[in-house]
């Protein structure tokens, strides 16, 4: 497939849909659900709705920010992906100073948000969250080392701890654990991306663990790191800070996380990267819903 080359000038103005684009509001719906698990997990009824709102708000534009200076910073590689080549940049529609003046408005409006109304905690660490994912991955981590996405993860792993700081203006265990199970999860959910996209990683000069070490070491990777986050996310129940229903919950969704992964390492279709990397987006998902019903029904019970 010919991937569409970068240009000095633009084919077109930008409309508000690539100013949307530059978003990622699939990977930002994603963050904002954890938020919301990681505000109602912080209190033991119905959290107060005003603070639910605007730390969603706030953090969603953040986020928001953060993608949209990723793809500034990625605008001389994502003309040679398959993956990315319909964005903005390659397509020409967008200049970097459009999208960094984007950026720095909504950024500044989101994290200004949660400094006024919500908690000057969680206006830092969003802002630290942001320097993490939008430069200290992109930028160098990416750029630098295969191990990119497991130290980057951080930054991703934020929104669940962001929502019980937003409630409780303090760093609690539970906290903590919720960022941890997001961290523990991207490894996994990230490399069988990369073996899917191998050679588009390739062309584009990027340090992909399946490209630097082999795909054989990246399936026994993703295989041990899926152990590592099935153990991870038993720790809820474990410490108290979840019941039987998630117990059960959590158990189903890993048995087919496992499968897949297992399937990835011992039969070798190409064709489960993409299949395990959809399903591990299924299964973030319904895991942090897991947890809130879970929460209701104990509080209810």
């Amino acid at each position: 497939m010919a991937m569409s080359q970068p240009h000095e000038s633009l084919n077109a103005r930008p409309t508000w849909r690539d100013f949307v684009g530059l978003c990622k509001l699939n990977v930002v719906a994603v963050m904002v659900l954890t938020l919301v698990v990681g505000v109602c997990l912080a209190v033991p009824g119905v959290p107060p709705l005003d603070t639910l709102i605007i730390a969603s708000l706030g953090v969603g534009l953040a986020s928001s920010s953060a993608a949209a200076i990723n793809h500034v910073l990625d605008r001389n590689i994502d003309h040679k992906m398959a993956r990315t080549a319909g964005r903005p940049f390659p397509q020409s529609r967008m200049t970097p100073q459009a999208a960094l003046t984007f950026a720095a408005v909504i950024g500044v409006l989101g994290i200004g948000m949660l400094a006024i109304w919500v908690n000057l905690l969680t206006a830092w660490l969003t802002l630290f969250a942001l320097i993490g994912y939008a430069v200290i991955y992109t930028a160098v981590l990416k750029r630098a080392t295969p191990q990119n996405i497991v130290i980057g993860g951080v930054a991703g792993a934020a929104p669940p701890l962001l929502g019980w700081t937003a409630v409780t203006d303090s760093v609690g265990g539970q906290g903590l654990l919720l960022m941890l199970i997001i961290f523990a999860w991207t490894p996994p959910h990230f490399w069988a991306l990369c073996i899917a996209r191998k050679d588009d990683y390739a062309r584009a000069g990027i340090p992909m663990l399946p490209n630097t070490h082999g795909l054989a070491y990246t399936r026994l990777q993703i295989f041990l790191y899926t152990l590592i986050m099935i153990v991870v996310t038993l720790l809820p129940f474990v410490t108290g800070g979840s019941g039987l229903i998630y117990l059960i919950g959590v158990t189903i969704l890993n048995v087919r996380f496992l499968y897949w992964a297992a399937r990835l390492m011992f039969i070798r279709d190409m064709a489960d990267s993409m299949r395990m990397f959809k399903y591990s987006i299924y299964y973030i998902m319904a895991l942090f819903v897991v947890l809130l019903v879970d929460h209701y029904w104990r509080i209810m019970a």
